[in-house]
Parts: C-alpha cells; sequence; structure tokens
C-alpha cells in the first residue's frame, strides 16, 4: 500500500476493539449489543433494520486502527483483503477513506452523505446527535477535472438547508486539502452579471 496509508496512526477515540462478521460490499456486520452501543455513541454504524451495519470506509478505518476484528473461515481479515473487496462495488472508497481518516483525526464525526451526490455529512466536533450535521463534504482526487458549475443548483440547494458545502481534495501523497465553496456575485462587469462559486482553502 502507498507509504500514506501506512503512516496513518491507529484510531484513539475509543480504546476496545470489536468482532464484526463481513456483510455486503465490504460492510460489516456487528452482532454484540454492547459493541453497538459503544460504536454508536462515536458516530460509527448505523441500525439498518434489524442490524447494525458499519460501512466500508468505517470498516477500513477501524481495521487499520486495530480497533476491529473480521474473522473469515478461521482467520483475520486484514486492510488490503477488505480495501480488494470493497472495491469491487465502490472504486472511489480509497479517496473516501482517506478523507474519513483525516476527518476523524480533526475529531469530526463524518457520516455517509445524504444526497446531493456528496460523499460525507460531517459534524461539528461535539455536536453529534446534538445538531444536524454542519458541512456536506465532497470528495475529489488531486487533478480531477471538475467544473464547480457543473454541480452549481446543488451547492444553492445545500446553502438554503442552513450548510457548508466543502470539497476535500486528496493529493497524490494521500494528504487532504479542503476548500469551502462560497457564492460570488459577480455586478461590476457588465459583459457579464450572474454568480459563481469558487473554492476557499480552509
Amino acid at each position: 500500500m502507498s507509504s500514506a496509508i501506512n503512516s496513518l496512526s491507529a484510531t484513539n477515540d475509543f480504546s476496545f476493539t470489536v468482532e464484526g462478521v463481513l456483510f455486503k460490499k465490504g460492510s460489516v456486520l456487528i452482532r454484540d449489543k454492547r459493541s453497538q452501543d459503544q460504536l454508536r455513541t462515536r458516530g460509527y454504524g448505523e441500525l439498518i433494520g434489524s442490524n447494525y451495519i458499519l460501512k466500508p470506509f468505517e470498516v477500513l478505518y477501524l481495521i487499520h486502527g486495530k480497533r476491529l476484528n473480521i474473522n473469515r473461515k478461521g482467520q483475520l481479515m486484514d486492510f488490503d483483503s477488505i480495501l480488494r473487496i470493497s472495491l469491487k462495488s465502490d472504486k472511489q472508497i480509497l479517496t473516501r477513506f482517506l478523507i474519513y481518516r483525516d476527518l476523524r483525526s480533526r475529531g469530526y464525526v463524518a457520516k455517509e452523505g445524504f444526497g446531493f451526490g456528496a460523499d460525507f455529512r460531517v459534524y461539528e466536533r461535539g455536536t453529534y446527535e446534538k445538531k444536524p450535521a454542519k458541512y456536506v463534504v465532497f470528495g475529489i482526487n488531486e487533478g480531477t477535472n471538475t467544473k464547480l458549475s457543473s454541480f452549481s443548483k446543488t451547492l444553492s440547494d445545500i446553502r438554503i438547508m442552513g450548510k457548508d458545502a466543502i470539497v476535500a481534495v486528496v493529493e497524490r501523497r494521500g494528504e487532504v486539502i479542503y476548500y469551502k465553496l462560497e457564492k460570488v456575485n459577480f455586478t461590476q462587469n457588465k459583459s457579464f452579471k450572474g454568480s459563481e462559486y469558487m473554492g476557499l482553502k480552509i
């Protein structure tokens, strides 16, 4: 794996290890009720029907931090084996993992995006389960050609909801840089009237 991944520090928001069972497309089922409660209070996983499920990016984060054991046919699965499984259904899972890992290292709780094509909805520190998510994060890899105008309507909807739109750019070395998308009005230029979004590094 890349040096960026190998240099990741272990998860430090809890000291216990949970046991899971491989579920669908790289997700993991947690059966133990006490483990479910411990994960839930820290913003990991969600109840889907009667099953408590960890998303693939959460699985990768926890297994890399040695906080999750997945036993398959008598052997523990490692990071690379889970990544290979997840890549079959999500070609961007490594990008999502790197962004998720970075957000967690900064003390944020991040959950799967709720539409708009976003990767994550992110809660301000200390507000999870108390207030709605404050940020909507879109992840892209460095060098990807993306026109902000192509999803300006989406960004307007996000602003109406009172949330901030953030683009997380994963550099080739695995580092993540964040840009807050702000709406800029062009009123002085007679040849162009209207508005556009620009990214401000944060």
